[in-house]
C-alpha cells in the first residue's frame, strides 16, 4: 500500500508570459513597477503567496487574486510585495533643513492659531515620522507656539500595525544620540527599544495608495511632504501622478523632500527647486507665481 502524500504539490512554474501578465496587473493597482531585474524577487514572493492560499500553481492563484472581492488577499500580496529599508534619522540633512529653514517660512505664512501639517510618505515601520516628531521636540526652537500635526501613510498594512506598536531593533536606532535614546524610548529584551506612547499618539497613521486619487484626495491643506525613496520604484507615469497628487495636496508655497537619488526636475515641472545650506528642495509656487 502506498503512503499518503503529506504534502501538496505545488506547480511552480511562473512562465514569462505569466509574469508580464502579473506585473501589468499589479502595475495597475499599485502604480508599482517591476522590471526583468526583479524578476527572483516577484516570483519567490508570488510562490509564497501560492502556498500560503492552498493554490496549486500560480495561474490558479492569479485567477482567484483577479476575481477577489474582498481584495484581502490583494492586500497580502501588497504587503509581501514592498521593501521597508529604513531607520530614525536616515537622510538626517533633510531634517536640518525642516527645522532650519522650511517651517520658517512655513510659519510666515500662517495666520495666528492656523496648524502646520507633515505628511510622510511612506511610513514604512514609523522611522521617518517618529524622527520628524524628535526633531521638532528636541531641535525647533518654536514648537511650544505652535501646533503641529504629522501625518503618516503607507501602501502596506503590516508595516502600519508595526509603526504604530513601535518597537525597533537596536540597528534601526543606531543613529539616534544616546540622550535622545534614553529621553523617547524604554529598553526591551533582545535589545530592541519601544518608543514611548507620547510619540506615538502625535502621529496619524493611515492606508494610502498614491495612485489611487480617491486615497490621495483627502489630503490637503499639507505645509511640508517627505516622500523619499518611494518613487524609484514607479514608472515614468506612476512617477508623474503621484507628483500630482501631492501638489494638489500642498498648500501653496508648501515644500517636498524626495530622496538623494530622486530629481523632480525628469518627472514634473510644476515645482519649484530651492537650495537652502542643508538641502535642495522642491516647492510649490505661491499663488500668483509660475512654476
Amino acid at each position: 500500500m502506498k503512503a499518503a502524500a503529506t504534502a501538496r504539490e505545488i506547480d511552480p512554474v511562473i512562465t514569462d508570459a505569466d509574469f508580464l501578465k502579473f506585473r501589468d496587473f499589479f502595475y495597475r493597482k499599485t502604480g508599482i513597477h517591476f522590471d526583468e531585474g526583479k524578476r527572483y524577487f516577484v516570483d519567490k514572493r508570488l510562490m509564497e503567496r501560492v502556498q500560503a492560499t492552498g493554490a496549486d500553481s500560480f495561474r490558479s492563484y492569479f485567477l482567484a487574486l483577479r476575481f477577489d472581492r474582498s481584495s484581502d488577499e490583494l492586500q497580502a500580496l501588497v504587503n509581501s510585495m514592498t521593501v521597508n529599508e529604513t531607520y530614525f534619522f536616515r537622510e538626517a540633512y533633510q531634517f536640518d533643513c525642516m527645522v532650519n529653514s522650511l517651517l520658517d517660512e512655513v510659519v510666515r505664512r500662517k495666520a495666528p492659531g492656523e496648524r502646520i501639517r507633515i505628511w510622510s510618505i511612506p511610513s514604512s515601520t514609523g522611522e521617518e515620522p517618529y524622527s520628524i516628531a524628535i526633531y521638532l521636540l528636541e531641535r525647533w526652537p518654536q514648537i511650544d507656539l505652535h501646533e503641529v500635526e504629522i501625518l503618516s501613510s503607507d501602501i502596506d498594512t503590516r508595516v502600519l500595525a508595526a509603526a504604530q506598536q513601535g518597537v525597533y531593533s537596536a540597528r534601526s536606532v543606531a543613529q539616534l544620540p544616546r540622550a535622545y535614546l534614553e529621553k523617547y524610548f524604554s529598553p526591551m529584551p533582545q535589545g530592541e527599544w519601544r518608543i514611548s506612547r507620547d510619540l506615538v499618539d502625535a502621529v496619524e497613521f493611515s492606508q494610502v495608495n498614491l495612485s489611487d486619487p480617491k486615497d490621495t484626495r483627502r489630503f490637503r491643506q499639507i505645509d511640508l511632504i517627505f516622500c523619499r525613496n518611494l518613487l524609484i520604484y514607479f514608472d515614468d507615469l506612476s512617477r508623474r501622478l503621484a507628483v500630482e497628487a501631492m501638489f494638489d495636496a500642498l498648500n501653496p508655497g508648501g515644500f517636498i523632500c524626495l530622496g538623494h537619488s530622486e530629481s523632480m526636475s525628469r518627472i514634473s515641472s510644476l515645482f519649484q527647486i530651492r537650495r537652502f545650506s542643508d538641502a535642495m528642495v522642491y516647492q510649490k509656487p505661491q499663488d500668483g507665481d509660475r512654476p
